[in-house]
Parts: C-alpha cells; structure tokens; sequence
C-alpha cells in the first residue's frame, strides 16, 4: 500500500506509455486482420485501406471498445490472491503491456501475424506464475485459450472453403460470370451487413450500455444487412463488362463487381476489430489505474474511463500508420493470392467465426482466425495455391508468442519489483 502511495502518479504514467505501445503493436500487427485481404486482392490500395482502418479501428474502439476488465484481470488471475499486496498486480500488469508490446514489435519487424490477444495472455500468466504463485492462474481459462489456437483456424478455414466453393459454382464457373455476379453478389453484401452488426451487437456495444438480446441483435443486423445490400446494388449499378481487361484475366469485370463487397467487409471488419483487440491495450492499464485510484485497493471489477479508450485508439491509429504495411502484406499477398472473391470469402469467414465464439464464449485470436481463412480460400484452390514456406513460419510464430509473452513479462516484473522496492 505504501508503494502505491507513493510512487501512484508515476506508475500511472509509465503504466500509460506502456498501454499506448501495447495499443501501437495491436495497430501494427492485428490491424492487418481487418486490411490485408483488401490490400492483397487490391479491392483498396494501401492507402485507403489505411484510411478506412483509421476512420473505423478507432470508432470501433472508442464507441464499443469500454469492456470491463474483468476479463483480462479475473479471467485470467485471482485478484483476491492480491489483494494484500496491490503492487505486484500493478507491476505485473505494467510488466505484461510492456511485454506484449515488445513482443508485437518484434513479430510485426519480421512481418509475422501474432495474436495480441494470446501476446497479453501469455505475459499475464507468465507473471502470475512465477512472480505471485501457481495457484493465482484459473488454468481451466489458459487451458481454452490454447484450443482456439485449433479451433478459430480450422473452423474460420472450413467456412471460407465452402464460401469460396460457392462462389465458383454460382458465379465464377458458369457461362455468364458477370451477369451472376451482379445477381448473386447483393445477397453476399446482405451476409456480410448482416454478419458484420452481428460480430459488433454481440461483442462490442454491451460496453457502452446497449444490452441486446440474441433475437433484438438478430432482427436490427437483419435490417443493417438489408440496408448495405440496397447500397450495394447502388454502388454497382455502373460497373459494365470490360471486354479488354477480360482478355487479360477472364474475370475482370466480375472481380470488378466483388470489389464493391471488399469495402462493405473492410470498413466492417476494422470496426469490429477496434471494438474488440482495443481491450488487450487497455485492460491492463484500466486496471493500474483503478487500483491506485483506489489507493492500492484491489477491486473486482474496474470501470473504462474514456480517456483510456482514446488513449487506446491513438495507440491503435499509430502503429497502422507507422508500421502496419509489414503484416498486410504477409496476410494479403504472401499466403495465397488474392482477389477480390477470395478476399472477401475469406473476411467474411472470419466474422462468422467470431460471431459464433462470442456466442460460446471462446476466447479467439482474430489473427488466427483470418489467417485460418485465407488458408481456406488456398485450399479451394488447390494446396498448390498455397505459399508453404509462409504458411510454416506463422504457425511457428503463433506457437511462441504465449511463452515469448510470459518469459519477457517474467523479466520486466521483476525489474519493476527492484526499482520500486
């Protein structure tokens, strides 16, 4: 308690420098997520899906992004295992943004998709492990954290599989491509508008006090994907035949007509992310502040001031900005090649797999998941679609990141302990 007196203003400020970096690494590396497979299928350049990520990450994390901490602290930790000592929980807390933060930094240099989700956890753990006790982890929660590392990829693959597969029978492998596109591709925009409100009412906008049942969520996305549908079919009244480009790529035209539904996922999908990925950043930093607001008391739950989430939504914009060209073009490019039907079959996939985990409650990774997805749209193709090599350095990159969060998180603790102690 007599830390936290003391030292309270400076903890809050490094724990602030730390929560921003942690929210850099997250735009770095995870906004990638949302961006590179409409980058890679060149529905969007560079630039405006940075733009669109700008606009959209730090709406989704600043309007749905206020989750509890609940979650990140007594998910993961015992908080009462603490409570005689609240200045281990801060600098484990400190040591775990600073951890996930280098560790993103270090996997976004090399281009690596990682889970900023399983990055936090991993740091949480490693300092609870060691610097507190075994028994302060619920193992049980690490236990089912480590088998969406299976199952978000495999189920997000399997949709987009069939997805894809869909596309072909119904558009691209018939005799008039084009004239199916526009007929079919409406209905797709309705999944996404539909799909997309749903990843958002049911992950995001409890935080800001919207409490929705299953069915009043079901019937609004309803309407938003009715709503984007009727856009949709606006925006691609113009698009006609290009009968030089097709001589080119036979599809042309029609991967024209899909580039439309690549914006509707985009702007969707970086929405949806910033309300989700924001909490990593700033969970552990609602909780420092909590507590030493609370004068070292260790509370079970933890409100989300809003100048926290803004903080977060800087953080987020940052490192899209700065860095987030690196994991774009691994997720866009490097995996398979994509275009806009592929790109779309594999975002959309994705959503869903959220959807249903947060309907069960299984803690995914959003990375896992879409890179999951695009493994799925490759293997429609054939496995000769697939970049092998590439393929093999993410699932090592995945493996390491929850001992390489928790090994670095065990260094930072203890360096923490001995500057203030």
């Amino acid at each position: 308690m007599d830390i936290i007196a003391q030292y309270g203003n400076i903890m809050v400020i490094m724990a602030c420098i730390f929560g921003f970096f942690m929210a850099w690494g997250v735009g770095a590396n995870d906004v990638a997520n949302a961006m590179g497979t409409s980058v890679g299928s060149r529905a969007l350049t560079l630039k405006q899906a940075i733009l669109i990520a700008i606009l959209f990450e730090f709406a989704g994390a600043y309007l749905a992004g206020g989750a509890v901490t609940e979650t990140i602290r007594k998910g993961i930790i015992e908080p009462s295992i603490l409570s005689g000592s609240p200045e281990l929980l801060v600098f484990g807390m400190m040591a775990s943004l600073l951890a996930a933060g280098v560790w993103l930094l270090v996997a976004t240099h090399f281009g690596w998709p990682v889970s900023t989700t399983h990055s936090i956890v991993g740091a949480i753990v490693g300092f609870a492990a060691v610097g507190v006790s075994m028994e302060a982890v619920h193992w049980s929660k690490v236990g089912s954290i480590v088998a969406s590392w299976v199952v978000s990829p495999v189920t997000a693959g399997v949709i987009a599989f069939f997805l894809f597969r869909s596309v072909q029978k119904l558009i691209l492998d018939t005799d008039n491509p084009f004239a199916n596109a526009k007929r079919y591709v409406p209905y797709y925009i309705f999944l996404v508008g539909f799909i997309i409100a749903m990843v958002t009412f049911t992950k995001g906008l409890k935080h800001i006090g919207l409490h929705l049942s299953w069915i009043q969520s079901a019937g609004i996305s309803v309407l938003f994907g009715l709503s984007t549908m009727a856009l949709g079919i606006f925006m691609q009244r113009n698009i006609q035949v290009d009968a030089n480009a097709d001589r080119e790529y036979h599809f042309t035209s029609v991967e024209k007509v899909f580039g439309v539904l690549m914006m509707f996922t985009a702007c969707a999908m970086a929405f949806a992310h910033g309300s989700n990925d924001v909490a990593n950043a700033v969970g552990p930093l609602a909780a420092i502040v909590g507590i030493v607001n609370a004068g070292g008391e260790v509370a079970q739950k933890a409100s989300m001031p809003a100048w926290i989430l803004l903080l977060g939504g800087a953080g987020i914009v940052a490192g899209l900005v700065m860095y987030g060209h690196k994991v774009i073009a691994t997720v866009g490019q490097n995996i398979t090649e994509l275009t806009p039907s592929r790109g779309f079959a594999a975002t959309l996939a994705a959503a869903s797999t959220v959807v249903v985990a947060s309907g069960t409650g299984l803690p995914i990774s959003t990375t896992h998941t879409l890179v999951g997805a695009v493994l799925g749209v490759g293997i429609a193709r054939g496995l000769a679609a697939l970049n092998l090599k590439v393929v093999g350095t993410i699932f090592v990159s995945w493996i390491v990141t929850l001992p390489a969060g928790a090994i670095l998180s065990i260094l930072f603790f203890f360096m923490l302990k001995g500057m203030f102690s």
